[in-house]
């Protein structure tokens, strides 16, 4: 690496951050040998190095883009997009050509690969130049407005066109959905049929199919208007009616950030600044995260998405960007400042921080002199407030000394009463001077041990499993207690519900999962497994992930959540090559029992959803599910957990992790691990051969609670017989159960096997009526000869 100079690039390049890096682009030109002067697209790759603490240069390149000297180059817009070809994020750059014959504007969209090369992506020519409303977004696509029309062309389109519907005042976004993402929101003129006024509906577009949804399921229609950039922090459309849930966040003319739930506002936050052009989402860890919104004339705000509140302010900016530049799993906030005077390094003057203690200024000494960054309220906040856990920690100490103090008084009270009184002492359990700070206390846990890291490949996702030794893990992973080389068969109980637990980076977040603990804790190992999308992995043949596990340490049982410090333990470097046969060992043999299979056990449980569900039977006894399971095709134990059987139709998609407990003759708990359909299909099956008189509830707190709430969703809204309503829907309710039963005691029967059946009863009737009337017919005739002798 080297330091990167003024003669690299020039003064103002274009700048975008990926994957902790900072890339500069610019055009200039430059004189061939042969060839004459030529305009080229310029870019250098900047890492940040902490013992310096400066960027430094990693990489850079250059690629032709015109070889005529009349030809004017510039860049019109970068930005990072999906690239859906080659499944990753990439760096895109689109540059514009015009030549001094005015034969209008040719534009190019480029792309840097991961090699540090550029490539063309796309290519078209407009009669007019852009000048409004350029975004490049998924595909990559290019989207841009002009004379009120918003156009846009892709790889997939592979021309330049028109949305199919007539929007004014539109914003773009991108709705994190799985097939479409790339919209554009605005509103469309209705004209008034009885009078002459003319209304407006909100609608939104999305762009690769055309397909119109309504657009107040993501702004409201009075915010259409004031809206100037937004956000899209989650989006879900029902399979059913298509109906759409959305959070977004969005920046106003007015200046207010506004927060939106299915289109209505939840929160909102005054902005210092007007004008605002973007929004980021900063991801801090456990700290929470921020929204960096960056203005026109450079100003900068930091808001806490918890709170709402405004976290620090700063002018003088040149550009914003977000990423991991320390690499430690969170994201930081990069504030380049605008440099007074030619300088030898285009990031001479930066600000690296995340407001919550990381923080690496620019080296210049000079700070900005257009108004200075204020003070960072958020780090005074945090020692107040770290000064107000310790005084807490203290009076609870003393509250707790106060209170032994006036047992111990009530005892000795209570004795000399007794001595006066001539009875013999009598102190029962809880009255003894103890000190409960010493009783039951855990142990303070040691530092995991990493015995084994794995990896695992399930479809679109990648499982990575860490086995550890230690005493006591609290965690937000996927946790299992291993039943090796612990002597006692497993025994389930939820961890505690107190235990402190801190957010992970997004690359490793999952669901919670209560681990199963063991008689025997300090002989136990943990497999702790999370789960990441495969997708932005798919770079090239050959990635290389570096494994972190986030833990925090508590001391003892008083200790306060706010004080514990995680702590990162590096478990090591995953391998990952997608040509590599990921077939696991567990689908084809699961009577095998060899570590290798207990990992593959451990990312089907970690990958496919998980269900409880607690049937209840009055009526008949349960003691025959188990075995109605096994008799399923394809059922086998799985013998690394024998508790679970497998059900392994073909593919990940299709297998089927089950477990039957019998809490009472009548009573029991199913878990299900599996994808929703297949849940769904089994509990179908499962109903049909249950009792009627069964109820079946889903657990709370599992992952798959409200899909099954919603497979049974009659029982959950059980009908009031208070009312006329209420009676004719228990009627209707009795009546269906009833049908159900009769079906069940009188199936239907296939017409052409009922003909069949009856047809061989009335063969064999008739084969028995021949025989009887022979034999008759036998008997008489020997009457009647015997009769004539």
């Amino acid at each position: 690496m080297e330091r990167l100079f003024s003669g690299d690039v020039c003064q103002n390049p274009h700048r975008l951050s990926l994957c902790g890096k900072i890339i500069l682009f610019n055009c200039q030109r430059a004189s061939a040998t042969n060839e004459g002067e030529r305009s080229e697209l310029v870019f250098s790759s900047l890492s940040f190095e902490r013992e310096e603490k400066a960027f430094v240069k990693a990489a850079g390149g250059a690629a032709v883009i015109s070889r005529r000297r009349s030809t004017h180059v510039d860049i019109v817009k970068c930005q990072c997009a999906i690239n859906v070809q080659k499944r990753v994020t990439t760096p895109c750059v689109l540059v514009t050509k015009k030549s001094e014959k005015g034969e209008g504007f040719q534009y190019s969209l480029l792309t840097l690969s991961s090699s540090n090369r550029l490539e063309p992506c796309i290519e078209f020519k407009l009669p007019y130049q852009m000048r409004e409303g350029v975004s490049i977004l998924r595909g990559p696509t290019v989207l841009w407005s002009h004379a009120g029309n918003v156009f846009y062309t892709s790889l997939q389109a592979g021309e330049v066109r028109q949305i199919p519907i007539q929007l004014s005042h539109t914003v773009v976004g991108e709705l994190p959905l799985h097939k479409e993402q790339v919209f554009v929101l605005g509103l469309q003129n209705l004209s008034g049929q009885s009078s002459n006024k003319s209304t407006s509906q909100t609608l939104g577009c999305f762009v690769e199919d055309g397909h119109v949804f309504d657009g107040t399921m993501v702004l409201p229609h009075p915010y259409i208007c004031i809206t100037r950039c937004l956000l899209v922090l989650s989006a879900e459309q029902r399979d059913g009616d298509g109906v759409l849930k959305s959070a977004v966040v969005a920046a106003t003319s007015n200046q207010q950030l506004v927060y939106f739930e299915n289109g209505i506002v939840k929160d909102t936050c005054q902005l210092p600044f007007e004008h605002p052009e973007n929004i980021q989402l900063v991801d801090t860890g456990r700290n929470g995260c921020l929204f960096a919104v960056s203005f026109h004339q450079g100003h900068v705000c930091a808001v806490w998405k918890k709170t709402f509140q405004i976290a620090s302010q700063w002018s003088g900016v040149s550009s914003v960007h977000v990423d991991d530049f320390l690499g430690c799993g969170t994201d930081q906030i990069l504030l380049v400042f605008k440099d007074q005077g030619v300088t030898e390094h285009p990031l001479e003057r930066f600000l690296l921080t995340d407001l919550c203690g990381i923080t690496y200024h620019c080296q210049d000494n000079e700070a900005p002199k257009t108004s200075p960054p204020p003070e960072n309220y958020l780090l005074t906040l945090q020692a107040l407030e770290s000064r107000l856990q310790s005084g807490l920690t203290v009076l609870r100490e003393l509250q707790q000394e106060e209170r032994v103090k006036e047992r111990v008084l009530q005892q000795s009270v209570q004795a000399l009463t007794d001595v006066i009184s001539e009875r013999d002492p009598t102190l029962t359990q809880p009255e003894q001077a103890m000190d409960d700070k010493t009783q039951d206390m855990p142990a303070v846990s040691s530092k995991p041990q990493v015995d084994k890291l794995w990896h695992r490949i399930a479809e679109d996702r990648m499982v990575v499993g860490v086995i550890l030794t230690t005493d006591i893990i609290q965690t937000q992973s996927q946790v299992f207690w291993l039943p090796a080389p612990c002597s006692s068969s497993s025994s389930s109980s939820s961890s505690s519900s107190s235990a402190p637990t801190f957010p992970e980076p997004a690359a490793k977040r999952s669901k919670r999962h209560n681990a199963g603990r063991l008689n025997d804790l300090n002989t136990c190992r943990l497999a702790v497994t999370a789960v990441t999308k495969l997708t932005p992995l798919l770079n090239s043949g050959c990635v290389k992930c570096c494994v972190m596990l986030h833990y925090a340490q508590r001391q003892d049982a008083f200790a306060i959540v706010s004080n514990l410090t995680p702590v990162v333990l590096h478990c090591g470097q995953v391998d990952l090559d997608i040509h590599s046969d990921f077939q696991t060992r567990l689908l084809k043999n699961p009577e095998l029992k060899t570590d290798e299979v207990e990992e593959d056990f451990l990312s089907l449980m970690a990958v496919l959803d998980h269900w409880v569900f607690h049937i209840d039977s009055p009526d008949h006894s349960l003691g025959d599910i188990d075995g109605w399971i096994q008799k399923r095709v394809g059922c086998k134990r799985v013998d690394v957990s024998p508790q679970y059987l497998l059900l392994n139709s073909s593919g990940p998609s299709a297998v089927m992790l089950l477990r039957w407990h019998q809490i009472t003759p009548f009573q029991g708990e199913l878990s299900i691990h599996s994808s929703h359909i297949q849940m769904l299909r089994f509990l179908d099956s499962l109903l049909a051969y249950l009792p009627v008189s069964c109820s079946m509830q889903p657990v709370k707190g599992t992952r798959g609670q409200r899909t099954a709430q919603i497979f049974l969703g009659h029982e959950d809204t059980n009908p009031e017989p208070a009312s006329v309503e209420g009676l004719q829907r228990c009627r209707e309710v009795w009546q269906q159960e009833m049908e159900r039963g009769r079906m069940r005691l009188s199936p239907l029967v296939d017409v052409g096997r009922y003909h069949r059946l009856t047809q061989s009863m009335c063969e064999k009737l008739f084969t028995v009526m021949n025989k009887d009337n022979r034999w008759y017919r036998e008997q008489r005739v020997t009457h009647l000869l015997s009769g004539r002798s």
